[in-house]
């Protein structure tokens, strides 16, 4: 689009808005129209297919601030003259040359009969019309308000749900967006909530534009036994106060269903968490590690001769005040 359509155009018309209509108020009547011309509903009607690139082009410059800004602009300055090329205009109204020669201070006289500064369209040699209405809002000689240039696609967003196991292996999923099937690839370890930006997999750009990228969120099913922590797994293990207070090996389940022997030290409390090298996910980077954390149990119901047994446990230890050292913290 060139400087000459910004003055020959009134876009407010176009799109049936008023000149001081908001944001969403033009986003709005847009669609609208969109809706009604698009060609997919007026097959082989050349007068709705020319509607249908009037309204895309009124809305891309209405659409964006400071481009409505600088239209804006440059029709309050013309007045909403019409504007002719190099002609001298018809009586009553203010040609191209008139409101440019005013600007530019040429007088009666200047430049040749009538007083008029000619200023050219094109062609070497001199200042082309687009090249002065850029000079004037900030552009170079690419045309008023500088190129917009083909625009690039917009991002898309999909969100995906994976078995906990799915999660821990990666996998290929196929996912339908606007119509087209997209496979992506899902790494192993993605955490719940995380975001996988996909390149070029978005909205398709106009010629010569990149096209936007597909943002996948993904989300993941929890596990009755297992939880993610980067590239390690978690899991907690019920022990015997016996096996806490003795020490043990005990047998712990893995995700791939076996089990990994863990040694259980003597005097291990209540909540310890104990690592299994290389037993987490596996990634391209290594594997992560399994951390195991012990949880003692205590009996709900004692027989009579385990509560005779923690009853001498109790005398035998009596001596020892487990909470001495809360105490004296407490004081401190």
């Amino acid at each position: 689009m060139t400087g000459q359509d910004w003055l020959e155009k009134d876009f407010y018309a176009v799109l049936g808005v008023t000149k001081d209509a908001d944001a969403p108020t033009i986003k709005k009547a847009y669609r609208k129209l969109a809706r009604q011309l698009h060609p997919d509903q007026n097959p082989g009607d050349a007068s709705a297919e020319a509607r249908f690139k009037d309204i895309g082009e009124a809305y891309a410059v209405l659409s964006d601030a400071e481009q409505r800004q600088q239209y804006d602009q440059l029709r309050a300055m013309a007045g909403g003259a019409r504007f002719t090329a190099g002609g001298r205009g018809g009586s009553g109204s203010a040609g191209f040359e008139d409101v440019f020669g005013g600007m530019f201070g040429a007088g009666a006289g200047a430049n040749g009969p009538g007083g008029r500064v000619r200023y050219s369209t094109g062609g070497a040699g001199g200042a082309g019309f687009e090249d002065i209405l850029g000079g004037l809002f900030g552009g170079g000689g690419a045309g008023f308000g500088g190129a917009r240039g083909p625009q690039p696609g917009a991002d898309l967003s999909a969100t995906t749900t994976l078995p906990f196991r799915t999660a821990v292996e990666g996998s290929t999923i196929s996912l339908s967006v606007e119509g087209r099937t997209v496979n992506a690839r899902i790494p192993a370890g993605v955490r719940d909530g995380q975001k996988i930006r996909l390149r070029g997999k978005g909205r398709p750009g106009e010629p010569g534009a990149p096209d936007g990228d597909l943002v996948i969120t993904v989300q993941v099913e929890p596990h009755p036994v297992f939880t993610l922590d980067g590239p390690n797994l978690r899991v907690s293990v019920p022990i015997a106060f016996d096996e806490a207070a003795l020490g043990a090996t005990i047998d712990v389940p893995t995700l791939d269903g076996s089990t990994v022997r863990v040694k259980v030290p003597a005097g291990t409390p209540s909540g310890r968490t104990l690592r299994v090298k290389g037993r987490g996910v596996a990634t391209t980077t290594g594997a992560g590690d399994l951390l195991v954390t012990v949880q003692v149990v205590v009996p709900q119901k004692l027989s009579p001769a385990a509560r005779e047994a923690v009853q001498a446990f109790g005398i035998a230890t009596s001596g020892e005040d487990v909470r001495a050292e809360l105490m004296a913290q407490a004081r401190r």
